[in-house]
């Protein structure tokens, strides 16, 4: 089955996650996607080392289906490598600071002088506009100053998510970013410069919070897993582990109040809506965890699941793996690589097409594992490859 991406090519100057990943979910619909990295290897190859030689799980992640070349793009040979490169891709995507991307040739301005219709896609913490658009930075940045992180925690104490969702969601928009302006040069024949930024992802995701403030002032703090719009919201012990529940809307409330024996909390003001029922959440979640804490986790499931009241269980990232209905879904495929005693369960994209599927079709590249056969199909021939080598240019 050919992929909706087939013939789009993209090179890959990304780094961490929010650049790599949305590499690699164009090339899971069936881009061409050519990673290129420093001649030792980019930082983010070695994050959270899995393998014998240190390379990482995140790396394992994020360049299924890429293939990989070397190259030092700051020497005027490598600017020539680069040059080459862009006359033959549709896309270049960087997550990569203002002045890396002069210094590598490989800004909006230098792209369009080499490829008058390519789409550049770049990403970064801040964006390009206002006073902090020059620094650095990571997703817990971009987490922090939304207000998310003020409000997953407690007062004193602010928690922010484990998992990285300003960069996964930045990557998730940069990739539907690059297909709309891959549609709309279809119709216009011109490129285009696509922008994403961690901070106003994380600001997008976490919107009604500001809305909320800034309408109502309300000035909440935070009360960690227990929601504040709606109850029960919050993660409950039970006899051997933990588990969510989740209740919004009234005919939910009915449900759960008549499961665990509140039919009285059915007449009470206190209780009467969503927001009335945040504002007494601990009164809630007290009467919850009483009656999750006589029951195992399957035993408060299989109430909850009877009764139609939405839960699901506190799992570790081996329970995870190890669940069921996760290994039912067919989104977990196991990826071999050198090094590795064990395949790794990488999971494939997160949105299924019933009739374009995309998919995970080979393994991560090893370090520069493609260069001469890319470097072969822009016409350099072996001597010349050879010479590149020995300059440090690849």
């Amino acid at each position: 089955m050919t992929g909706v991406l087939d013939g789009i090519r993209v090179l890959d100057f990304g780094r961490y996650i929010a650049g790599p990943y949305c590499a690699q979910l164009l090339s899971q619909f069936g881009a061409d996607v050519i990673r290129i990295e420093k001649l030792s290897g980019s930082e983010d190859r070695y994050t959270t080392p899995v393998t014998a030689d240190g390379e990482g799980a995140l790396f394992l992640h994020m360049n299924c289906n890429k293939r990989g070349i070397t190259l030092n793009p700051t020497k005027p040979e490598g600017r020539e490598v680069v040059k080459r490169l862009v006359a033959t891709a549709d896309v270049v995507l960087a997550n990569l600071p203002a002045p890396s991307l002069v210094a590598m040739g490989i800004d909006y301005e230098s792209l369009k002088a080499i490829k008058e219709d390519i789409i550049f896609t770049t990403m970064s913490t801040f964006g390009s506009v206002g006073p902090y658009s020059d620094r650095l930075g990571f997703d817990g940045i971009g987490q922090c100053m939304s207000g998310a992180v003020h409000m997953g925690g407690f007062p004193g104490q602010p928690i922010k998510s484990f998992a990285p969702y300003a960069d996964y969601g930045t990557a998730t928009s940069a990739a539907l970013g690059t297909l709309a302006a891959l549609m709309a040069r279809q119709q216009t024949g011109k490129g285009q410069m696509v922008e994403g930024a961690l901070l106003k992802t994380a600001l997008c995701y976490s919107n009604s919070l500001m809305i909320e403030q800034v309408l109502l002032n309300l000035n909440r703090a935070g009360t960690g897993n227990r929601a504040q719009n709606a109850g029960p919201g919050n993660i409950f012990n039970t006899r051997d582990g933990a588990i969510i529940i989740q209740v919004i809307g009234q005919p939910l409330f009915k449900r759960w109040a008549e499961l665990v024996g509140a039919e009285e909390w059915l007449d009470d003001p206190r209780f009467a809506t969503d927001a009335l029922r945040g504002d007494n959440g601990e009164v809630i979640s007290e009467r919850a965890a009483a009656w999750c804490a006589e029951r195992t986790t399957d035993e408060a499931l299989a109430e909850l699941a009877e009764a139609k009241v939405p839960a699901g269980p506190v799992l570790t990232p081996q329970q995870a793996y190890d669940d069921p209905h996760v290994q039912a879904m067919g989104l977990l495929n196991p990826v071999d690589y050198p090094g590795l005693e064990n395949p790794a369960p990488v999971t494939g994209p997160p949105v299924s097409l019933s009739e374009t599927p995309g998919t995970i079709r080979h393994r991560p590249p090893t370090l520069g594992e493609h260069t001469d056969e890319i470097l072969t199909e822009l016409g350099y021939d072996k001597s010349e490859i050879a010479t590149l080598r020995d300059k440090r240019v690849v």
